[in-house]
């Protein structure tokens, strides 16, 4: 399955082609522009698919970041990847920041549960633990600083992401969360599309909404 994956996220903004039967990235482009995604989104696209050797419409899956994180990016983000659906008429799934961030940690050290823990600002962090397998356990949560050092300190798994060192003195934190666009690929190519619509995931403000967890299938 070849997945054009975005990310909007953040300060960065970035596109890439993975071929889920292969499991590699074919190519990726992007540049950390801070504003103006919506501006240079579909530009990142193009250069991914030019250097993939691809055509915009072998594209089987569009698979785009839902958040948490930049109200106005991630808007950007889910609106380009519903349109390009709608126009090829293929699926397009959601896929959270927090489940990235786990994922790439996973990855790195397999067989550990992960708990993905984002800094909010304001002394909050969004948080999300996941087991050995990456599957989600439990829903994503924003939360104090406080609290969350009370409720997971003891985690035996790793602890990755920009708030971890909030949460444990033994984690490292404090860096932006990078996202691995190719990760993103690979998680949205074994979502469940009829699960992982994607829609904006603001756990923040009059928008947020409880959300369930996020569907994954996997071997």
């Amino acid at each position: 399955m070849l997945v054009l994956a975005i990310d909007t996220s953040g300060t960065g903004c970035s596109a890439a082609v993975y071929d889920g039967r292969a499991e590699e990235v074919l190519a990726r482009a992007g540049a950390e522009i801070g504003r103006g995604h919506a501006e240079r989104l579909m530009d990142f696209v193009d250069e991914a698919l030019i250097a993939a050797d691809r055509q915009l419409a072998d594209i089987e899956r569009i698979a785009v970041t839902i958040g948490p994180g930049s109200f106005t990016g991630i808007r950007v983000g889910v609106a380009a990847a519903r349109g390009l659906a709608l126009a090829l008429g293929k699926p397009a799934v959601g896929v959270t920041t927090l489940q990235v961030i786990a994922e790439s940690a996973r990855l790195k050290e397999p067989g550990r549960p992960v708990l993905a823990v984002i800094d909010a600002k304001r002394d909050e962090v969004y948080v999300q633990s996941f087991d050995a397998r990456g599957w989600a356990e439990g829903a994503p949560e924003i939360l104090s600083a406080g609290e969350a050092h009370e409720r997971f300190s003891g985690f035996s798994g790793i602890v990755s992401g920009s708030g971890a060192h909030l949460v444990t003195a033994n984690a490292a934190g404090g860096k932006p969360d990078e996202i691995d666009i190719g990760v993103v690929g690979r998680l949205g190519g074994v979502a469940d599309p009829a699960a992982a619509k994607p829609k904006p995931l603001y756990l923040r403000g009059p928008d947020a909404k409880p959300q369930a967890g996020f569907a994954v299938t996997r071997a």
